[in-house]
């Protein structure tokens, strides 16, 4: 029943779509050069699999990094937003003023300042995905039903055993939502990091092959970047799913 329901929608429509690309490409005569078929694409992916994987191993390193440290991060930042009103209305502005600064912007800059190390990389990761997860959890925070916090007050709670008896389980199906828009965020930074300075990486074998016209190796690279978010949320739903029922049985109680 989930297979019908989840999975066998996506997967018609995609095989449609790649359908209808590989028979426009076979009508047309277009040249590989411009749009490689499909099937040049999985092509591609089969004869550089071992280049692709050592690219991609390097682009999970760092977008699993900056991913784990933007949503600790975010949670404590998150915390002293919620804790501190005075500090939340002085900082939500600039964060939302950090989100004007394009990202094509920012990668250069990082390379120049940081070099072409780990460093760079990790840290534009944080920077883009870093503001997601704070905006939903404060939002996931302001959910809490005031007769639930007023009950637990008039029985002698204090602040922080309202924040994590009350505040913070309420403010779980925010936490998840905020963890998926992140997560797309993760490898297409991480690929814009590469792409702006790096020694491996998925951005850099983008790179490597559009330098040298191969449209075919440009787009086995961005199936695979593509595989590895969907990879990524498909880790968040197990995680979700895994914590939904005990989550469940506290909410009940």
């Amino acid at each position: 029943m989930v297979f019908v329901r989840h999975i066998l929608p996506p997967t018609i429509l995609a095989a449609l779509f790649l359908g209808g690309w590989e028979g426009y490409v076979a009508a047309s005569g277009a040249s590989p050069l411009i749009l490689p078929a499909p099937s040049d694409v999985m092509n591609g992916i089969m004869v550089e699999r071992a280049q692709i994987a050592r690219h991609a191993a390097a682009t999970i390193r760092v977008a699993a990094i900056g991913f784990g440290l933007s949503v600790a991060f975010a949670f404590l930042v998150s915390v002293a937003l919620h804790f501190a009103g005075w500090l939340r209305r002085g900082v939500m502005p600039l964060l939302i003023a950090s989100q004007t600064v394009p990202i094509v912007a920012l990668a250069p800059l990082m390379v120049l300042w940081f070099g072409f190390g780990l460093l760079p990389k990790v840290l534009l990761v944080i920077l883009v995905t870093f503001f997601p997860m704070v905006v939903s959890l404060t939002a996931g925070y302001a959910t809490l039903p005031r007769a639930f916090r007023d009950q637990l007050v008039s029985m002698g709670a204090g602040g922080w055993t309202v924040f994590r008896r009350a505040t913070l389980p309420s403010a779980r199906g925010h936490f998840f939502a905020g963890l998926r828009i992140s997560a797309t965020y993760a490898i297409v930074a991480t690929i814009f990091s590469e792409y702006a300075g790096a020694r491996q990486g998925l951005g850099i074998y983008i790179l490597t092959a559009k330098n040298n016209f191969r449209a075919d190796l440009v787009l086995s690279a961005v199936f695979v970047s593509a595989l590895l978010t969907l990879g990524l949320l498909g880790l968040i739903q197990i995680l979700d799913r895994a914590t939904g029922r005990r989550y469940r049985r506290q909410t009940h109680a």
